[in-house]
């Protein structure tokens, strides 16, 4: 088999997925499920007018909560950290406007950035060892905003605000003067602003459209392997998205149809040889609802 690096091809959803409990929302109050982005029905589409409105609330609302609790708390102020971290006003856009985007749901608005701010961390310290260390911070910067892009892109977590807190947590002296304690001050942040938006983002709008990934979680464990690569999760709307065989018999000889990609409504059809992200999964799921 040729040597073809082109073509690998690593999805960490596939290890961690069969490991996640589904959601519970027969569980949970809808009052509750309501606020936690959980829909009955597909949502109705709202005017960009009402859309801005509620994202001027929000982002003013969480941006200026983590400021008043970051210079209120007695260990923020004795470590010198600044008033809110640059990264946040970025992260605001996409959880307050952009909140259908896959960069703005809670496993990348979180994850995202706790990974990049471990990685921004650990490179500042790997340079800080150096004695011309204040000469490489250009380079430093560098290393941690490709490493932090990376990480996030291996583990599905790409938020791009997380790569502007690797970068500050290495070339700006203000953040990279806190090391490891830049950590908690990120937590606290991602935490408040996603409160925020679970309160503010679901009065006309829903937010998120999933926790962790559009595709199933847990199903690997309860139906058999042969029934796993024919189908894959009915989400909340509905639609559910099904492999289609694109060969087929024809007078004793095997002809190849051309691959067709089938949207229905409640239903789409993808080709066996098709790769297709979770993302891209549910943008084709909820067009499917639209027809």
């Amino acid at each position: 088999m040729p040597f073809q690096p082109s073509k690998w091809h690593f999805e960490i959803d596939q290890y961690l997925n069969p490991w996640l409990p589904a959601a519970p929302w027969k569980r949970v109050p809808y009052p509750v499920a309501h606020f936690l982005g959980h829909r009955p029905q597909p949502q109705r589409p709202l005017g960009n007018v009402a859309m801005v409105f509620w994202a001027f609330i929000g982002v003013f609302c969480a941006i200026t909560i983590i400021e008043v609790l970051s210079h209120a708390i007695p260990s923020f102020q004795a470590h010198g950290s600044p008033i809110i971290i640059g990264s946040f006003g970025a992260a605001a856009v996409l959880e307050f406007y952009a909140i259908e985007s896959p960069l703005a749901q809670p496993r990348n608005a979180v994850l995202g950035q706790v990974l990049s701010s471990i990685v921004g961390i650990a490179i500042n310290k790997l340079f800080a060892l150096g004695p011309v260390s204040r000469e490489l911070t250009w380079l430093g910067g560098s290393l941690a905003c490709a490493c932090a892009v990376a990480v996030m892109a291996l583990t599905g977590t790409v938020h791009p605000p997380a790569g502007a807190t690797a970068l500050l947590a290495v070339v700006d002296e203000g953040v990279a003067h806190l090391g490891w304690f830049l950590l908690p001050i990120i937590v606290l942040g991602c935490v408040l602003m996603q409160c925020v938006a679970l309160l503010l983002n679901n009065i006309q709008r829903r937010f998120p459209i999933y926790w962790w990934t559009p595709a199933e979680v847990g199903r690997q464990k309860q139906q058999p392997a042969n029934q796993q690569n024919h189908s894959d999760s009915e989400v909340d709307t509905g639609a559910k998205l099904q492999r289609t065989k694109t060969r087929h018999l024809e007078e004793g000889k095997v002809v190849t149809e051309e691959a067709r990609l089938v949207i229905k409504r409640g239903r789409v059809l993808v080709p066996e040889d098709l790769y297709l992200t979770p993302e891209e999964k549910m943008f084709l799921e909820e067009l499917s609802e639209r027809l």
